[in-house]
């Protein structure tokens, strides 16, 4: 009596003791079994008796978390995401080689006893009343589901994780008295395909079919013995058992699943022994998780896709309850991304801008008339590493974009809609000096604005007056503002909204007239879906990513559809679709024309070069393509791209070859319409030639200084041509020349 065993274990009376204490906990179980013996408890296991009875009576269990599986238009893989990679099959989808090992190594009577086995509840108690606690659990496999279930249901919650498998007398009453519904209520094999699903097996896998594919590169259904053993090992401990990381004690307890196998006569002992023999023949697939696996470039896009799903209320009322359906995944997410456009426009980004530049250059295609977005790509590929991003350059803020950025002369055909829909004419003309102030004061949705500030043309050689066609072609800054001072900057601002115009940043557009040299920050993905309301004739439709989305069970999910309203009139998208026909035609854009089908569009350059651009498009597709430092840090002068060295970088050099390159891939072997075109008169039409950026004469003539030369009060004397126009400035390289003189031809040099 009293005397202690050797190694400083319990005592007679303390060993007693506790088995008294925790026999209990099997007085509470029989109660819940109907059996008689919880009389012998009295009192003291009354409380337990009232809790267990307390219990909600059906077991809640949540819908599996599974992979999400992304697609493209034609139904091809971008990516799979999860929080929980699992894919959930059927029980004959398992090999039974699989199922007999897991019975075999975790409930070898799972078949005879019910809920509990009370032969294991009996070895538990007596196994923990030596321990002095609850260190054995006599688990049946429908007890380990149920307590899988309270892990699945607890999710990625630390707190909650730990109090579902927490060591403690209640939770085990808990799920006991759940087992006895389960077992009721699923039977045997369906117990079994749950637990198979649900389990735990390592290297990011649960559920057997993952963890086929994780360990063996096949389906759960070709597993051989030796696959299943060691599958069936791991579940008691994945990471002690895991056989990348430790192939000898994976072995070990491949062959304990084996040996354990014969003993309970699902194999011979023959097979355990040969099985022993064999490596274990792993087949690893790494795993493949989200976005930064997507293919062909497509990680931005499929993260803008998962930022759609997590925003949009049609896919829960709350943000809570969206991020809980996303991290539930089991969907299979068509999209709207073109496989051939998207192929396109990653070769396009490849051939233009290095990952490692010191800009970064982002495209955004969309097709006009439906919103669908069927290309998305950027330079600085998606991930963590060097030169590598998260931020998608293509779209705005609040959908994992920056703060966006200065579209620059782009915004120059919003400021041309704007003022046709006011009845203003094609053929207006404005002076058009080479430099001059902002008008004051100009009208705005609020008031009035003053802003004394100057602005010039990008080349002394751009002095008007000018149309608008030809201001358009070739981006005269003084034009525009002076066309805004005219209408006001209101029905500008009132237009784009019209347009999907908006500050990446989410705030609203300035009430600026500065607004019409396209100083507010925007993104391609905003630029590329404007110009598709031109292409479209003067309707514009929401942009779109997703096709469809189809539940693990098979039903579909509704998803939001484009929406379409009109944003101008036919007659004024006709006529800036005439007018940006001519930038690719002989302006600024023409190194961005398409071959063989017609195209439209415009340059972009900022005030400081920070960013160039193109936007521009066919009648059935539109595209934007941005150039620049995503911090707005390097200037675009004396800079590397792609391999050359640029002075400057203008719209129509690094952006607009870009552009064309992944416009035709992605137009390759599609209609090419022609737009619906209007007459454009320009009033200066028969004046002479100033020359044109590819230094091409030009007609300077006899102006000299001792003629009037067009009227321009900011062009220093210095600079107006010599007589016959001779190659001095004016009249000469570049410049205006005296209009009054002669038709002699000088040299021009123009440029945009």
């Amino acid at each position: 009596m009293g005397k202690k065993r050797s190694g400083g274990g319990l005592s007679t009376t303390q060993q007693a003791a506790k088995f008294l204490g925790v026999s209990m906990l099997a007085g509470t179980v029989m109660a819940g079994l109907a059996l008689p013996a919880v009389g012998a408890l009295g009192l003291a296991a009354k409380g337990t008796v009232e809790e267990f009875d307390e219990i909600p009576a059906n077991l809640k269990t949540p819908p599996l978390s599974q992979r999400t599986t992304i697609l493209d238009a034609d139904g091809g893989e971008i990516a799979k995401v999860y929080s929980r990679d699992r894919t959930v099959v059927e029980l004959k989808d398992i090999s039974p080689h699989m199922r007999k090992a897991i019975v075999a190594i975790e409930d070898a009577r799972f078949y005879e006893h019910g809920a509990i086995d009370l032969k294991g509840v009996l070895r538990a108690l007596n196994k923990n009343a030596q321990d002095g606690g609850v260190s054995e659990g006599a688990s049946t496999l429908t007890q380990q589901y149920v307590k899988n279930v309270f892990v699945e249901e607890a999710g990625d919650d630390p707190e909650k994780v730990a109090e579902a498998t927490q060591q403690t007398v209640g939770r085990k009453i808990r799920e006991l008295k759940y087992a006895i519904q389960v077992e009721k209520e699923l039977g045997k094999e369906r117990i079994l395909q749950n637990y198979l699903n649900i389990t735990f097996f390592g290297q990011q896998a649960y559920g057997v079919e993952a963890a086929s594919q994780r360990y063996f590169s096949k389906h759960a259904k070709d597993l051989t013995l030796e696959e299943s053993a060691l599958l069936a090992g791991l579940v008691q401990s994945p990471s002690r058992f895991d056989p990348v990381n430790d192939p000898r004690e994976a072995t070990l307890r491949r062959n304990t699943v084996l040996q354990r196998m014969a003993e309970v006569r699902h194999i011979t002992q023959a097979q355990a022994d040969a099985s022993k023999k064999k490596p274990l023949g792993l087949n690893v697939s790494r795993p493949k998780n989200g976005c930064i696996t997507a293919v062909d470039g497509a990680g931005f896009f499929c993260d803008y896709v998962r930022k759609v799903f997590l925003t949009d209320p049609a896919f829960g009322k709350t943000p809570e309850e969206r991020a809980q359906r996303w991290h539930r995944g089991g969907l299979t997410i068509r999209t709207t991304l073109d496989p051939r456009a998207q192929k396109s426009v990653q070769k396009a980004v490849k051939n233009g801008v290095n990952a490692s530049d010191e800009v970064a250059t982002a495209v955004t295609l969309v097709e006009p008339g439906t919103g669908k977005i069927v290309g998305m790509g950027q330079s600085r590929p998606y991930g963590f590493g060097e030169n590598q991003t998260q931020i998608n350059l293509s779209v705005d803020q609040r959908m994992g974009g920056g703060a966006g950025y200065q579209p620059g002369s782009t915004f120059k055909p919003i400021v041309a809609a704007a003022a046709l829909e006011r009845g203003t004419k094609p053929s207006q003309s404005y002076p058009s000096p080479y430099k001059m102030p902002y008008p004051s004061p100009v009208q705005t949705c609020d008031g009035s604005w003053s802003d004394t500030a100057s602005v010039e043309n990008e080349n002394p050689s751009e002095v008007g007056p000018y149309g608008m066609r030809e201001a358009t072609a070739k981006s005269v800054n003084t034009y525009f503002v002076q066309l805004i001072s005219d209408i006001g900057v209101c029905p500008v601002t009132t237009l784009a909204d019209k347009m999907g115009v908006k500050r990446a940043d989410g705030k609203k557009i300035d009430q600026v007239p500065s607004i019409t040299l396209g100083t507010q920050e925007m993104s391609p993905l905003t630029m590329a879906n404007a110009y598709a309301t031109f292409a479209n004739r003067g309707v514009y439709c929401t942009p779109v990513a997703i096709e469809s989305i189809t539940t693990a069970d098979g039903k579909s999910f509704k998803v939001p559809q484009t929406s379409c309203k009109r944003a101008m009139s036919e007659k004024t998208a006709d006529t800036v679709n005439t007018l940006l026909r001519g930038v690719v035609e002989d302006g600024t854009g023409k190194e961005a024309g398409l071959s063989g089908r017609a195209s439209a569009g415009k340059t972009g350059t900022t005030d400081f070069r920070y960013a160039a651009w193109f936007v521009g498009y066919t009648p059935n597709l539109a595209g934007a393509v941005w150039v620049g430092d995503p911090k707005h840090q390097r200037k675009m002068v004396n800079i590397t791209i792609g391999g050359r060295t640029w002075g400057k970088v203008f719209g129509g050099q690094v952006p607009g070859p870009i552009w064309r390159e992944a416009m035709s891939g992605a137009l390759a072997g599609k209609p090419a319409p022609g737009f619906v075109t209007v007459p454009v008169d320009d009033p200066h039409k028969d004046r002479p030639d100033r020359g044109d950026e590819d230094n091409k004469p030009g007609r300077g003539g006899n102006g000299g200084r001792g003629d009037k030369p067009w009227p321009d009060l900011t062009i220093p004397p210095d600079l107006i041509g010599g007589e016959d126009g001779g190659i001095d400035d004016i009249g000469g390289i570049g410049d205006i020349g005296g209009w009054n003189g002669g038709w002699n031809p000088g040299v021009g040099r123009g440029r945009r």
